[in-house]
């Protein structure tokens, strides 16, 4: 079966965002150009992984001595987008994820691929039959400035979750937490 590829090569919009009471989100990476839009549910972990890396690679960037692209230090106010999510109809749920960089037309690169469901029969090896292409994938590149935007609102969202207490360290639910820490 041939892999359906969900490409956006420049897109309108790329955001990270949650559906849910804090304790209960859900994360999509969601993507738009004109009316095509993908959402894909993701990990909190994903989306703070993806934010973390893209900054990394983008704070490399500026450091390459003779470097023709201009990669932004700060996030360009101007791309800043905090508006809602579209409405949601997730296409997947994020399995491996990667991110690079093309130099040719300057922009971050993101591919997600569904997360594969492991038969619990299965005896974890592939079978000469099995299909070992996915069955879709999300490719979605973005200029240094629009990924330093998508990296700001990304970290704003992961963190925007449950609070934390400070005496466990674990996360306090609206509906009242009871502390675990160890009494002396």
């Amino acid at each position: 079966m041939p892999t359906t590829v969900h490409e956006f090569a420049w897109p309108d919009r790329v955001v990270v965002g949650t559906v849910g009471i804090p304790g209960q989100r859900t994360f999509y990476l969601q993507v738009q150009t004109g009316k095509q839009i993908v959402s894909i549910s993701l990990e909190k972990q994903q989306a703070a992984q993806l934010a973390e890396k893209m900054d990394e690679i983008l704070d490399q960037l500026i450091t390459i001595d003779g470097n023709p692209f201009h990669v932004p230090a700060s996030t360009p106010i101007e791309l800043v987008d905090n508006d809602d999510l579209e409405p949601v109809q997730e296409q997947f749920r994020a399995g491996v994820m990667s991110l690079g960089w093309d130099p040719t037309t300057a922009q971050i690169v993101i591919e997600a691929y569904p997360l594969e469901e492991v038969d619990p029969d299965d005896d974890g090896f592939l079978a000469d039959d099995d299909d070992a292409d996915p069955s879709e994938v999300l490719r979605v590149r973005m200029p240094v400035g629009t990924a330093r935007a998508f990296t700001k609102r990304t970290r704003e969202v992961v963190g925007a979750g449950r609070p934390i207490c400070v005496i466990c360290g674990q996360p306090i639910d609206a509906d009242g937490h009871t502390c675990t820490f160890p009494e002396n």
